[in-house]
């Protein structure tokens, strides 16, 4: 029995992990801790160490673990930014991620993002409790017919084309290997400076990389429309955080709407009502009255939970039999698509 050290978790981390190992086929611990350099302690006789996108997986930590024992990082996400690969593949230790878990939840809330802002459904829902029903400020525009700029058209991206055609909108992609066989519906793929010289609305849905970080940046922006709405449900550090600043200030950018932040592994998913957000950036990002901040909740679905669950499983089972999981991460994924 496969012995599994689990970091980061919270109650429905362990009702759906529990769920999925419910013919105990593996020995759970969970941590509430994210994992790091000073976490690594924790570990007693584990083999497995089961993280997710905020813990830390640099090369100092990365040779604890060897030390502690660790042979398989188990990945419950799809991306692997937050892990040095080199370092693991020099260790010996295998990395397993779940590539693909529910598209359609991801997707869903980007485009659900999207609509709040235009229709600014957030601040009419305030000020309805507050007895103010009055229509200032509220006036927003029709989805259908606009420019969509589309970023990386993997499994999210797809699905997401998919929502945004039913709306009746043009849509554009960029990706570093167009696929446009594969894509459901219509759509033109451009070269990035045209993706954002064109589109009315600007989507991320490209994995955090050496050519991604901060791909979205002064200058980016500045080639972007004025008045652009950007969306990111991707990867915080895709985008320059400091840089949406002025572009809101200048009114360049008419909505932003962020699901995950460069720096979040600091304060996502953790209540911080009580202290306040030290994050300066941050903090100022969420005074713009068209901004909308959701903290990493893109794939909090009960079926992606599900799925999640059961692919991490099936990656330690895996592991635990024939030695390889099921769905790998390698040195040479780390160029990304």
């Amino acid at each position: 029995m496969a012995q599994v050290a689990i970091y980061s978790t919270k109650a429905y981390d362990q009702e759906f992990l529990d769920n999925a190992n419910a013919n105990n086929a593996h020995g759970l611990i969970y941590f509430e801790p994210r994992l790091s350099i000073d976490t690594v302690r924790l570990i007693t006789d584990q083999k497995t160490v089961c993280v997710f996108v905020n813990d830390e997986l640099d090369a100092e930590t990365l040779s604890a673990l060897k030390q502690a024992g660790i042979e398989l990082i188990a990945l419950r996400c799809a991306g692997f930014n937050n892990v040095d690969l080199k370092a693991a593949a020099r260790l010996g230790i295998a990395v397993a991620h779940v590539p693909s878990y529910s598209p359609h939840a991801v997707a869903e809330h980007t485009v659900a993002m999207m609509l709040t802002l235009i229709r600014k459904t957030h601040r009419a829902y305030n000020r309805v409790r507050e007895g103010n029903l009055s229509l200032e400020g509220l006036l927003g525009f029709n989805l259908h017919g606009k420019s969509i700029g589309i970023i990386g058209t993997g499994s999210i991206g797809r699905v997401g084309a998919e929502i945004l055609h039913g709306f009746g909108c043009e849509l554009l992609a960029y990706d570093r290997y167009p696929d446009p066989e594969n894509m459901p519906v219509p759509i033109r793929y451009v070269p990035l400076q045209e993706l954002f010289a064109s589109s009315d609305i600007i989507t991320l849905h490209c994995p955090l990389t050496p050519e991604t970080h901060h791909l979205i940046n002064r200058n980016a922006i500045d080639a972007m429309k004025p008045g652009v709405m950007l969306i990111n449900t991707s990867r915080g550090a895709v985008v320059d955080s400091a840089a949406l600043i002025q572009a809101l200030k200048s009114d360049k950018i008419g909505g932003l709407g962020l699901d995950v932040y460069e720096e979040e592994a600091d304060f996502f998913f953790e209540d911080i009502s009580n202290r306040g957000i030290q994050d300066d950036v941050f903090a100022r990002l969420i005074t713009f009255p068209n901004v909308l901040i959701t903290g990493h909740q893109g794939f909090f679905t009960s079926e992606a939970m599900t799925a999640i669950a059961e692919t991490t499983m099936a990656n330690i089972s895996a592991f635990e039999t024939t030695g390889k999981p099921l769905h790998a991460v390698t040195v040479k994924q780390l160029a990304g698509s």
